[in-house]
């Protein structure tokens, strides 16, 4: 019996020795839609001095996600793998991982969310005050500092952190995360990874300082940082002061990050489809005498549609990175062993054969009363999926859904004219020229 000749890899082109495609990949926003559009659902290419295969769709979705620690381990391009640190959960994988990850996701249950709800809108209120008096704005910077200040507070007990060394550092550690691990002084990594240390420095004197606190006065834990403090596994072992820096440092990206760019994401689709923007605030006048509360959120369903159709249309993250850990097959084709792969959130949500029209902004896709059959699932996956779905999911889901309450129901703002809304995407979709404004009451 004669053996079947082994599956090729998928069409494309590795570029260059060692840059492979990379450059194009970060510079050309429609590298992915060429490449599919040339070869298919999945091609292969090398980015970042690793060949690398692509693919995209719902099914490929649900084979790369949910075989993690089988065909896959999570990958990170090296910058952010130095910048994140070592013992940061986005890096951990296997049984680590899990057990890691049971005891931070206590920060985010609903108890915790909750609580969490008056300080969002005493930070949202605070913000809208601001932009009323300034009038014309660059948004964008504006909502770095709030998800900046929410996160300060809300995970660390700080306040204002923006406006603290913290947050000066913060800004220069981020701008370094997805750039050439050069650790020079005058390299964006050199500077980033001077940050790390002085932030890292910081959180252990925050964290140290907390434990003191709690040993002399038993409060109760009413931020992430509380809980994670107290929080312990299943043989009563707690996270370590070195563990804690890692992750309330991971916690800040992820709530600063992506956050930025969801609600400003909103901020400018919402100005584009006066529509849209004018049903979502008759929706809003039936709780306006009514405390925001998980229930009285849950019971928006309009703005559910409209924020399900924002992290559609401007996904934060457009992708992620995969490890191949032994070799496997796909679509006809074979996946070899210690290559990269990259599951595509932003081309699924584009991909016309799941959402009809994918360029065209409509909340109404996602109106359950409507839909004549169900998608299916992995289509719809801004904050990825299976085992290493975004962590903090649910406290994201929240303060967007009280950021545009509020909003919808006090304030209008319009674009500017003669401004680049043309989004960058590295390392978050954001416009150009900042989002620039006119701000004022309804």
């Amino acid at each position: 019996m004669v053996n079947a000749a082994p599956l090729p890899t998928p069409p494309g082109s590795l570029g260059l020795p060692f840059l492979g495609e990379t450059l194009e990949f970060f510079g050309d926003r429609q590298f992915a839609q060429k490449r599919h559009d040339r070869y298919g659902a999945i091609f292969k290419t090398q980015l970042l001095g690793r060949p690398t295969i692509v693919l995209k769709g719902p099914e490929a979705n649900r084979f790369v996600l949910t075989n993690e620690n089988k065909y896959f381990q999570v990958s990170w391009p090296p910058s952010v793998k130095q910048l994140l640190g070592p013992l940061s959960l986005a890096l951990q994988t296997g049984g680590i991982h899990a057990q890691r990850r049971k005891l931070l996701v206590q920060a985010f249950a609903p108890r915790a969310l909750e609580q969490y709800i008056p300080t969002l809108e005493q930070i949202t209120q605070r913000y809208c005050d601001r932009w009323l008096t300034q009038g014309t704005l660059a948004w964008f910077p504006e909502l770095r500092h709030y998800t900046f200040d929410v996160a300060g507070q809300l995970f660390m007990g700080l306040t204002n952190a923006s406006e603290t060394p913290l947050g000066h550092w913060f800004e220069i550690w981020s701008q370094g995360l997805f750039s050439i691990p050069l650790n020079l002084p005058w390299t964006r990594f050199g500077k980033a990874y001077r940050s790390r240390r002085l932030i890292l420095t910081e959180l252990e004197r925050l964290i140290r300082d907390r434990q003191t606190q709690r040993s002399e006065e038993s409060a109760p834990a009413d931020d992430a940082l509380g809980i994670m403090l107290t929080a312990e596994d299943e043989n009563g072992e707690r996270l370590t002061v070195e563990e804690l820096k890692d992750q309330v440092l991971l916690l800040l990206f992820a709530g600063h990050e992506t956050l930025t760019s969801a609600l400003a994401a909103f901020c400018l689709t919402m100005a584009q489809h006066p529509e849209q923007l004018a049903a979502a605030r008759a929706e809003q006048k039936q709780f306006q005498n009514q405390p925001l509360t998980l229930e009285t959120l849950k019971s928006m369903t309009y703005l559910e549609q409209i924020l399900k159709e924002v992290l559609r249309f401007i996904p934060p993250v457009g992708g992620g990175f995969r490890t191949v850990l032994q070799d496997c097959d796909y679509g006809g084709y074979r996946i070899p062993e210690g290559w990269g792969v990259l599951y595509e959130i932003n081309q699924t949500h584009y991909d016309a054969a799941v959402f009809p029209d994918p360029k065209q902004f409509d909340p109404e896709r996602f109106n359950l009363e409507h839909q004549d059959e169900k998608r299916p699932p992995f289509s719809h996956v801004p904050f990825g999926g299976g085992m290493r779905e975004c962590l903090g999911k649910e406290f994201a889901r929240l303060e967007i859904k009280v950021f545009a309450a509020l909003l919808l129901r006090q304030y209008q703002w319009e674009l500017l004219p003669d401004q680049d809304l043309s989004l960058m995407v590295v390392p978050t979709p954001r416009p150009r020229d900042d989002l620039k404004v006119r701000f004022g009451k309804l």
